[in-house]
């Protein structure tokens, strides 16, 4: 038969339900809340392939880095003396030269002529240099023998003069006769005395005319020493000891006078050009040291020349080489140089990040003292050099941080070493 359930009974069942109900509904609630607030879980990061330095304390030694090239100190371009075509080149960058080592030849077919017709009209102008001198010559005989027969008759005038006066005392002629013979004397005096300044003016009139030929003649000659200057010029020579490092033209290409025709440098006087980023410069400064890697050798500097310009977003800097060159060093070989700028003292600095401007703030990944974890920082950067850069704030002292880039990991402030 049936019995009646209690109605208390159903009312506990009722009860339990609701509870259970409740708590699963809190439980579910409570996990989704845990799961909801729970930091994804940390990336694994090989070790091996990060760079990770040291926080140190001590003097960090700016510097500023840059490439560039040597290059001789004195530098030779060979111009054109004349206009012409080229005909044979015969140096080629690299080869070793003498003053007298012709590098290239050309050839002008109208300079040739003009130097022919030249000699030609030299020759006529000494020809004619010694006709005008007998010409004159002459003349001079001429005037000189003119002036030999006044002379001779203004010696008889003296000679008459003298004779009637002292006949006159003799009583044997006439105070007349004496007195025309005093008169022609005197005449024939001034003749002589005239005759005489005409014979040296004619002298140096003819002087005169002798040295305008001259003149003429030597113009002629300094003409066809040009010209043959300018001929034997075809013939292009090095001029001095050196490296030729350049000849810009190509058989048969028309130069024109002045233009370069080839660059010789002295090997033994070379000194570094090196290209320097613009936002440094400011800071360097002349008789700063330097070093340059010749990539045998390196080489200790200081630099003597700060370009006023930049090209490219660099300037040119020039550092005189002050230590004895290695083998192989020679104008145009690649080169690294370093500029010091400045000693920093007592200051924290650690490795340059892959990331990171001097002054700026960024993040970095310092690690866990048990060196399996990297936790994500901010860190105030203060000056840089070429290799570390001093830190502000955020660092410590034997801190070690991960400079590499790190930039794949934005999103995560802690990573797990593998």
């Amino acid at each position: 038969m049936d019995i009646a359930r209690p109605a208390s009974v159903a009312r506990t069942k009722r009860t339990r339900r609701l509870v259970i109900g409740a708590s699963l509904v809190a439980v579910v609630a409570l996990v989704t809340l845990v799961l909801a607030n729970m930091k994804p879980a940390a990336p694994g990061v090989d070790k091996g392939t990060l760079w990770i330095d040291t926080v140190k304390r001590g003097e960090m030694l700016r510097q500023v880095r840059g490439s560039g090239t040597l290059v001789a100190e004195e530098i030779r371009w060979i111009p054109a003396v004349t206009e012409g075509r080229v005909e044979r080149i015969l140096g080629h960058p690299g080869d070793r030269v003498k003053e007298d080592t012709v590098i290239l030849e050309l050839s002008n077919q109208e300079l040739a002529r003009v130097v022919i017709d030249t000699e030609w009209e030299v020759k006529a102008a000494e020809a004619e240099l010694k006709r005008q001198q007998v010409q004159l010559e002459s003349q001079l005989l001429n005037e000189r023998a003119t002036a030999a027969g006044v002379t001779a008759d203004f010696h008889q005038a003296e000679i008459e003069a003298e004779l009637q006066d002292k006949l006159a005392k003799d009583g044997l002629t006439s105070t007349l006769d004496v007195r025309r013979a005093k008169l022609r004397a005197e005449e024939q005096k001034t003749r002589h005395d005239l005759e005489e300044q005409r014979l040296r003016i004619a002298a140096q009139a003819n002087d005169a005319q002798l040295a305008v030929q001259t003149a003429r003649l030597e113009q002629m000659r300094a003409l066809l020493r040009l010209r043959k200057s300018q001929l034997d010029g075809l013939k292009v020579r090095a001029g001095v000891i050196g490296v030729l490092q350049l000849v810009p033209v190509e058989v048969g290409q028309s130069v024109a006078p002045g233009a370069n025709l080839a660059r010789v440098a002295e090997p033994g006087r070379l000194k570094a050009e090196i290209r320097i980023a613009e936002t440094q410069v400011p800071e360097v400064s002349i008789g700063q040291p330097a070093s340059i890697d010749t990539r045998n050798g390196i080489v200790p500097g200081r630099v003597i020349r700060i370009a006023p310009s930049s090209l490219n977003g660099s300037v040119a800097v020039d550092v005189a080489l002050l230590g004895e060159l290695p083998k192989g060093a020679r104008p145009d070989v690649n080169i690294d140089g370093t500029i010091e700028l400045e000693k920093l003292a007592n200051i924290l600095f650690v490795g340059r990040p892959a990331f990171g401007q001097e002054k700026s703030q960024v993040g970095l990944f310092r690690l866990t003292p048990n060196g399996q974890e990297a936790v994500r920082v901010p860190v105030k950067l203060g000056r840089s050099s070429v290799n570390s850069v001093e830190i502000i704030e955020g660092l410590a002292e034997g801190d070690r941080v991960v400079l590499s880039d790190m930039s794949q990991w934005d999103a995560f402030e802690r990573v797990r070493f593998e």
